[in-house]
Order: structure tokens, then sequence, then C-alpha cells
């Protein structure tokens, strides 16, 4: 008996039904306890039909405990099926695994992890409650279409240097009440800046002759079409963080994200 074997043996038997999932881009790879199968060790595709046969092969080989690598983001969609499935699913850095010493060169990652959960050698990173885990799911939503917007803003931006508007030196923020209104007129053929200029809000700290001088441009028609499309993308994202908000209000009765 080698010395691997001897300090298998002599290991306590913490999770007998337990299992080890290595996660792949293309398919996983999954261990049980030898005798649970004809086969110990199966391949399935990542598929959702795939990952329904592994937790019903799962079910039939008695497991009730599942340990699997933080591998990018494919992890995600197999430990919430089988945490829906009523698994025990642990998760794991890889680092903490590859630190245990002892393994032998003909067992295979799946195997592996399947060998020190059932000894217990094997500590689950912290998860949340689900609902805590949707919650973050629509503030990274948010976060996503915030940054679409900004380039949007940029987009807006460019187009109007590049027809001399300096719409950004007379105020603070172009998507503010003042720049959105003269923005809109002039997606709508207002080329006067004494027009436009007076539809200053009675807030804008800069006086209404500033904004006239800054709005008198070189109104390109490639320019005006650009700057449209940077508005109705603006409008279409601004939409989608609403629809957000409205979401997050909803599902957990809160209004931390109201202006």
């Amino acid at each position: 008996m080698n010395q691997n074997t001897q300090q298998s043996s002599s290991l306590s038997v913490v999770n007998p039904d337990a299992a080890g999932i290595d996660i792949g881009a293309t398919s996983h790879f999954v261990a049980v306890p030898v005798g649970r199968d004809k086969e110990s060790v199966r391949e399935f595709k990542c598929f959702t039909p795939d990952i329904k046969e592994m937790i019903a092969w799962l079910k039939q080989c008695s497991i009730k405990t599942v340990v699997m690598e933080s591998t990018g983001s494919y992890w995600i969609p197999v430990f919430e099926m089988l945490d829906q499935a009523g698994f025990d699913v642990k998760l794991v850095d890889a680092h903490h695994v590859k630190n245990v010493r002892g393994r032998k060169s003909d067992v295979i990652d799946c195997q592996w992890l399947q060998q020190l959960h059932t000894h217990g050698l094997l500590s689950g990173a912290f998860r949340p409650e689900n609902d805590i885990i949707e919650l973050r799911s629509y503030l990274r939503q948010r976060s996503m279409l915030i940054e679409t917007t900004a380039r949007h803003i940029q987009h807006m931006q460019k187009a109007m240097t590049q027809m001399n508007i300096h719409l950004h030196n007379a105020i603070n923020d172009i998507t503010g009440v003042t720049g959105m209104k003269i923005i809109r007129a002039i997606l709508e053929g207002e080329r006067d800046p004494r027009v436009l200029s007076k539809m200053r809000d009675p807030r804008c700290a800069k006086p209404e002759e500033v904004i006239r001088k800054s709005l008198e441009g070189n109104y390109r028609d490639e320019h005006v079409f650009a700057l449209k499309q940077a508005v109705e993308s603006f409008d279409f994202f601004q939409a989608r963080i609403a629809e957000c908000d409205e979401q997050i209000k909803k599902n957990f009765k809160t209004d931390a994200l109201s202006p």
C-alpha cells in the first residue's frame, strides 16, 4: 500500500454521498462514489437538457451534496439548477483545491474534488441568500446600462463638438433639463442661438448670453444625424434603467434607487 492510499484510508468519511463536478465551457465531468453506478465518472454537455440528465443521474446515485470549482461564469447555471433540485451544493476556489496535497496522477479533476469533499477537506465559498443574489443581478444589469448610457452621452458630446457647439462649457450637465431641452430643439430643426438660449432653465448658473454664444455652431447634416442617433440611444437606455429600477422596487419593496 503506497503512502497516498494509506493517507486516504486514514481519513474519516464526512460526506459519503458526495459528488464532484469539473465545470467546463462545453461539457462537465461528474464523479460519484465508486459502486453507485456502472460508471463512476460521466461527461455531460453544458446544455440545459444535459444538466437535467446530470441531476437525474445524481439522484439515481443517491447523491446529497455536490462540490464544484468557480470556473468563469459556467458554474452559475449548474449551481442554481442543482440547488433548486435540493442538493447541498458547495462552490470552492480552484487555488484552495490545488493546495491540498496527496493527489495521484491518474485521478482526474472531478474525482479529486469528489474525494476531497467526501473527507470534508473543502470549504465552500460564501454565497449569499437567493434574494441577495437576485438583487445583485439586477444591480449588475443596472450598472451595465449606466455604463452604456455614458458612452452615448460621449457620442452626443462628440457630435456637438464637430458642430462647434460648446454647450458643455456653458452648462454643467448636457443631459440635464436645460441641455436636453436645447438638444431636442436642435434635432427638431431650431438653429437660432437666441431662441435656443431662451430655453435656459431658471436654475442654470450660466447667463443666457454665454449659452447663446455656445450655440452658434456649424450645423452640418451628418453631425446632426450623429447627434440624433446618440440621443435616441441615450433615451433607449434611460428607459431600460427606469425599467430596472421599477423591477428592483417591485421585487424588493425598496425606494433605495429613488432620486
